[in-house]
């Protein structure tokens, strides 16, 4: 088996909360992304971006998810607080991929989409090639508009995905569906 192969046969998330440092460095970061910027994209649009959150800045960003949820739940306990301030500390590194897709003369909005989603996984798995662990997260975050905005998204931006970066040791394995029941043939 190859070690493309090997490495997507592997391929697990690991909760972000268990994730430790080091995260990657400013060469691997940007390796990561390059791969991530690789990705099936008819008409050559980039209808992807990302947003890298790393060191204080995270601790920022937990602080205005947490304002806002307060706007939403005034009475949130302390434990409630503490999760949404430390919703991007969890791991060492958090890349939002944003999707720009936006209506086009050829290229469907959907095909847009579907290349912010590619873009994703292609960041985890550059990730986990690189000696890292990868988690694709969106949680209430991803659809706020107050954080989009607060994030520096413009209004017709969304947020494909929070990918959380670090370290973890190996995570068992979940079943999967086997592939009798997930492929069909189209006959001829």
């Amino acid at each position: 088996m190859n070690d493309t192969i090997a490495l997507l046969k592997r391929r697990r998330s690991a909760p972000p909360a268990v994730m430790t440092g080091p995260g990657p460095t400013a060469e691997e970061l940007e390796t990561i992304l390059a791969v991530a910027s690789r990705v099936p994209d008819h008409g050559k649009l980039a209808p992807w971006r990302f947003v890298v959150f790393e060191g204080a800045a995270r601790e920022r960003a937990g602080r205005i998810a947490l304002m806002i949820r307060l706007e939403d739940k005034p009475d949130l306990d302390d434990k409630a607080k503490a999760e949404e301030f430390g919703r991007f500390v969890r791991a060492p590194l958090v890349v939002a991929v944003v999707s720009r897709a936006a209506p086009h003369a050829k290229i469907p909005e959907w095909e847009q989409v579907l290349s912010a989603g590619a873009a994703c996984m292609n960041l985890i798995v550059a990730a986990r090639a690189l000696g890292f662990t990868a988690t694709w997260l969106t949680e209430w975050l991803a659809y706020d508009a107050r954080f989009r905005a607060a994030i520096g998204l413009a209004e017709h931006e969304r947020v494909a995905g929070f990918i959380h970066i670090g370290r973890a040791a190996p995570i068992e394995d979940r079943p999967r569906p086997p592939l009798a029941e997930i492929v069909t043939t189209f006959p001829v």
